[in-house]
């Protein structure tokens, strides 16, 4: 069985503390479940086999299987299974590959994939407590970033994530101005993506959210090189450059060919393949680079042959350093419809949302050979290869 991808649907990607944070983290991954079944009224919610959903916190409303939460608030029948999946910043795409796993080893024919973050929600939590109430007992902050790290780790490896890309980036001689001009573009094209109604049948309201809420059209060269470093005084890493902490969930549709045309539906693309790869931790922002190699390579393809590759945006510093070592790709062939930079970055989601944008492109500008990649902390990447139909 082949495993395609027949529709999808997210929420706008709020910003931190922004307007979808009054909604709770296991009620936001059901929101887009709900809106799926809703649109296909020939889909007998009873024929998904399973939701699979990534999530990178799960130290909250998200616990304990957040994706199961979700089946039981959505309107899915209470016999469906479920499984969280966590691959950090790759957990979207990780949870739409093993959905493809179940569809081509004959397992399932219709799988809902995807996957949510509630980053302004995220709570803090104590360590273990080995004395009784320490004097430096404190709370730690589970919204992003390493938290109680062994302390047999060397110190590069548990460093902040953006220090580890401003290192990488630093050494391929990329400065600030390179990364400022990527994030410029990101919001420019973003922008012209909403403007020209490319998210239009993906995004759909929720709590009175109907755009994503992090866009920055009026950005402009001069506001993004009047931002201070973020992670060293002489740094080239800014919160301009980077992506932003939000809010999000994606669910997808996936499923055989019979299943599509029982149901209606032209599939946007066949999954071809998907690959993961690793890297030492403190360069985790060129792991996408071996993944995309590995997946092209089980899909029979080469870098030569992609029409787009959506890479997603956790750092400009990490985009450009991966461009660095794929020579010969064409940079207009790289996120045309802007990025995380400016679309925001819920972690469990992301991945899954660049997955369905770059199915959409496809669709939408004549089909051909896409790749979807992302970079994951502690020193992981993913690549998920699509043919459109």
């Amino acid at each position: 069985m082949e495993p395609y991808i027949l529709d999808a649907v997210r929420t706008p990607f709020g910003r931190n503390r922004g307007g979808l944070s009054g909604v709770r983290i296991d009620d936001l991954a059901a929101h887009p479940i709900t809106a799926l079944i809703e649109r296909h009224p020939a889909l007998d919610p009873g024929r998904v086999a399973e939701v699979v959903y990534g999530n990178s916190n799960g130290a909250g409303e998200d616990n304990r299987n957040v994706a199961r939460m979700a089946v039981l608030l959505s309107g899915l029948p209470d016999t469906t299974p479920a499984v969280t999946v966590n691959r950090l910043c790759g957990s979207g795409a990780e949870a739409i590959a093993q959905a493809a796993r179940l569809i081509k080893t004959g397992e399932a024919d219709l799988v809902i994939a995807g996957g949510v973050e509630g980053m302004s929600r995220a709570p803090y939590v104590l360590p273990p407590i080995d004395q009784h109430l320490p004097r430096d007992l404190a709370l730690l902050p589970t919204t992003i970033g390493w938290r109680m790290a062994n302390p047999a780790f060397p110190a590069r490896w548990t460093e902040s994530l953006g220090a580890s890309a401003e290192r990488v980036a630093t050494a391929k001689g990329i400065g600030r101005a390179e990364q400022d001009d990527w994030a410029l573009r990101s919001h420019q094209r973003a922008h012209t993506a909403w403007q020209q109604g490319h998210h239009d049948g993906f995004v759909t309201e929720c709590a009175g959210l109907t755009r994503d809420e992090s866009l920055r059209p009026g950005t402009t060269p001069a506001a993004l090189a009047a931002l201070k470093p973020a992670f060293s005084a002489a740094g080239t890493v800014t919160a301009g450059n980077s992506s932003p902490i939000s809010d999000g969930a994606v669910a997808v549709l996936l499923g055989t060919e019979q299943a599509a045309a029982e149901l209606g539906v032209t599939p946007l693309a066949r999954i071809a393949a998907s690959a993961v790869a690793a890297l030492a931790p403190d360069r985790f922002t060129l792991a996408p680079v071996p993944a995309i190699h590995a997946a092209l390579g089980r899909a029979g393809r080469d870098l030569a042959g992609i029409d787009v590759l959506e890479l997603n945006e956790a750092f400009a510093a990490m985009v450009l350093s991966c461009l660095d070592e794929l020579p010969g790709l064409d940079p207009e062939r790289v996120n045309p419809n802007g990025g995380a930079i400016a679309l925001g970055h819920p972690i469990g989601a992301s991945a899954a949302r660049a997955v369905v944008d770059c199915a959409r492109h496809l669709r939408r500008t004549g089909g051909g050979i896409g790749v979807t990649a992302a970079c994951i902390g502690v020193g992981q990447g993913i690549a998920v290869v699509l043919e459109s139909t």
